[in-house]
């Protein structure tokens, strides 16, 4: 009987989720990505990107769906905890640009007609990895009132 009575409540009581804000079109959303390699690999590692992965961003630049893309390193070494090798910044047309689906194998296939030597090469880029982390950047309006 309890367990019919909690059915019915869960069935017909409406669930009352917090409203999602709606993405933001016209406003170019900004993403980091963050590669660590074992130690020794960060060359090999940004030689596998630039070969393999690179172009793949220039073409979804070429498409609109992205407006730059940028790497960078840092200058200086940090502490073991923090150190990171590479980010890539990509800063797409909008929020939506940003999660909207993409066709990436139909790209792959067309700049690689090699899918074997492609994977394999992805795979290594992957293998040489410590870490990698992903983090959308907000920007704050220091003037604004």
């Amino acid at each position: 009987m309890k367990l019919r009575l909690l059915l019915f409540f869960l069935t017909f009581t409406p669930v009352l989720l917090p409203a999602q804000s709606s993405p933001q079109t016209g406003k170019p959303f900004v993403v980091e990505y963050y590669y660590k390699a074992k130690w020794g690999h960060a060359d090999e590692f940004l030689q596998l990107f630039k070969k393999n992965h690179y172009p793949l961003l220039k073409k979804q630049v070429e498409s609109g769906r992205m407006l730059k893309v940028s790497v960078d390193q840092p200058r200086y070494h940090t502490t073991e905890d923090g150190r990171w090798d590479y980010r890539v910044t990509i800063v797409f047309k909008d929020s939506w640009a940003a999660n909207e689906p993409v066709d990436e194998d139909a790209l792959k296939k067309q700049l690689w007609p090699d899918q074997a030597a492609y994977m394999k090469e992805e795979q290594r880029r992957f293998e040489i990895l410590d870490a990698h982390w992903d983090l959308p950047i907000k920007s704050v309006e220091l003037d604004a009132k």
